[in-house]
């Protein structure tokens, strides 16, 4: 197994990605909101879809406006259904999701089948693909580093808010903060997050590094600003690892197990979606190994 100049193009721009997703993840998972990401990483793609049928070409800008905007209209409907039709909020989400990414399909597959937007590449990427395809250092990985950044320095700047609006909306209400005024901004964050991932990594790993991550470092502290650090830290070394593993390992271990004929390298984003699911299994273990036994 050789490691190339590509390879670790593809580490750092999925690690970027990673470090992206998790900046809006944590305060989904804290918020009991992590379906909301799955829901968001879906419901953006007849946004993306329309803004390429007004302006007839692939333009990021347009793009990021496009996905926004379904990003809000899935939060609206989402809080409608629910109000009106007296279902929890899990449900309501599923039902304005899928329906909005159904309708992305369609509009695709209609109007925009020439476009190069494949399904599949909106569910599972093509990180590979788009690293081979741009220069040094390639494209994705400048966005990528660009939404890292965005999402830092929002959380840098509106920390304080976010917590307060996270643990205690009522209180943040009652302050001036508007709460819901923050959720949408979280939302609008996530979706253009998401946006940039479709391009390389899809909607799996977007989901995988919103919840995954933060999911993991609840177990190790309740401290909001360790579990911030570990989350990214998690993130970072799970695209690395996830990346290694998907050069010929992960084929060459489930042949050896099941006695498939031997396979070469498998999907980067698939690769680390698998090993966010190992950290988060091994530390229930580890924690669990730890407790007394009363």
């Amino acid at each position: 197994m050789i490691w190339t100049n590509i390879d670790t193009w593809i580490s750092v721009t999925a690690a970027l990605i990673a470090t992206a997703c998790v900046i809006p993840g944590i305060f989904l998972f804290l918020s009991r909101q992590s379906m909301l990401s799955h829901g968001l990483a879906h419901a953006v793609l007849p946004g993306i879809v329309i803004a390429f049928l007004i302006h007839h070409h692939r333009d990021m800008g347009s793009m990021l406006i496009g996905a926004i905007i379904a990003g809000v209209i899935t939060g609206i409907l989402t809080r409608f259904i629910e109000n009106t039709g007296h279902v929890e909020s899990g449900a309501s989400l599923g039902i304005v999701f899928t329906s909005l990414f159904a309708f992305g399909i369609v509009l695709m597959r209609l109007f925009a089948d020439f476009a190069h937007i494949e399904p599949s590449h909106v569910l599972y990427g093509s990180l590979e693909m788009s690293i081979l395809a741009d220069g040094s250092p390639p494209n994705i990985t400048i966005r990528s580093a660009i939404i890292a950044l965005c999402n830092m320095l929002a959380l840098i700047i509106f920390f304080k808010e976010i917590k307060l609006a996270t643990f205690d909306p009522d209180l943040a209400a009652s302050l001036g903060f508007k709460p819901r005024l923050i959720h949408y901004g979280i939302m609008s964050i996530t979706a253009t997050t998401a946006v940039i991932a479709f391009e390389s990594v899809g909607s799996i790993l977007v989901v995988a590094m919103m919840i995954a991550p933060p999911a993991t470092a609840y177990l190790l502290t309740k401290n909001l600003k360790k579990l911030i650090l570990i989350s990214f830290s998690i993130a970072a070394s799970t695209a690395f690892l996830g990346h290694f593993f998907s050069i010929q390992l992960y084929g060459k271990i489930i042949s050896f197990l099941f006695g498939f004929e031997s396979r070469g390298s498998t999907n980067t984003a698939g690769g680390i979606a698998i090993i966010s699911s190992i950290f988060f299994i091994l530390v229930i273990l580890i924690k669990r190994k730890r407790q007394p036994i009363l």
